[in-house]
């Protein structure tokens, strides 16, 4: 995947538009003025500015004349496409089907020592079981209209999964109490999965916590899906895409999210005793 100069897909994004940002208050140019020059909406201005809407070339061309910066066109261009490149990368990989994807993480695994997963809606692809695994890839595939290979995706993603029973290997998960509670697949299909659970938290290698629902004053709030993988590549799952970060910065940022997540988790009898609960709220 396209590696930009901050590494996350979201910071790159943000640099382009801090840079243009820049460029108009160097230039002491209002929004409105900016907006006026270039011949759109003042709103976009602000879009654009505050990264939710990446801008085109000719946005880039046009901003930069109205700021008398035209020699800087080309560059910001040149990062404006780098950034939205991370983001088309994991469409065009999930394009070809999800099987793909699945086999693409073999080799990371293999040589990931600490595995570290915090998710807020959805078991961890490690501990998925079959049942789980398949209504969660028939959903993504229908979602989002690929190749349907649902059959192939799921052996190969429970293939992979047996990592967790190889030596050298550490896995630290971190769920929400919600992720209990969402049923992928049938009920069946579910308790199988939570059951699971139970057998896979006690694995000496694996730790898994979760964060009750009714956690007060928790000091951390919900975070998006992430993987940790040693301490030097962080995944981050959103809706469009799945983003890699590798700079250190980041990586230190969402390693102290992850221990201020893991330390309000239960763990243990009290873990089982929330997979036991929803276990029952199934019948």
């Amino acid at each position: 995947m396209p590696i930009s100069p901050s590494s996350s897909a979201q910071a790159a994004r943000e640099a382009v538009a801090g840079r243009l940002k820049e460029l108009r208050a160097d230039a002491g140019i209002t929004g409105s003025g900016l907006a006026s020059h270039c011949g759109w909406s003042h709103p976009k201005t602000y879009r654009i500015e505050g990264a939710r809407t990446p801008p085109s070339p000719d946005d880039i061309r046009r901003w930069c004349e109205a700021c008398g910066a035209e020699d800087q066109a080309d560059d910001i261009i040149a990062q404006s496409r780098t950034a939205e490149s991370m983001y088309m990368e994991w469409r065009r990989k999930v394009r070809t089907g999800l099987k793909q994807l699945q086999n693409s993480y073999v080799p990371l695994f293999k040589s990931t020592q600490l595995f570290r997963v915090y998710s807020p809606t959805m078991v961890p692809g490690l501990l998925q079981t079959e049942g789980y695994a398949r209504g969660l890839m028939a959903s993504i595939t229908r979602f989002r209209d690929i190749p349907d290979d649902v059959a192939d995706a799921v052996a190969a993603r429970l293939e992979r999964s047996r990592i967790i029973h190889e030596p050298g290997h550490r896995f630290v998960m971190v769920i929400e109490e919600s992720v209990l509670r969402h049923q992928l697949g049938d009920q069946d299909a579910m308790a199988a999965q939570l059951g699971y659970l139970l057998t896979a938290g006690a694995l000496p290698q694996v730790s898994l916590g979760i964060i009750p629902g009714a956690t007060p004053e928790r000091p951390m709030w919900p975070q998006e899906l992430f993987h940790m993988y040693d301490d030097t590549l962080v995944s981050i799952e959103l809706l469009a895409a799945r983003v890699q970060v590798t700079q250190p910065s980041e990586i230190a940022m969402y390693l102290k999210a992850f221990e201020q997540l893991r330390g309000m988790a239960v763990y243990g009898a009290d873990a089982r005793a929330l997979i036991l609960k929803a276990i029952e709220a199934l019948h």
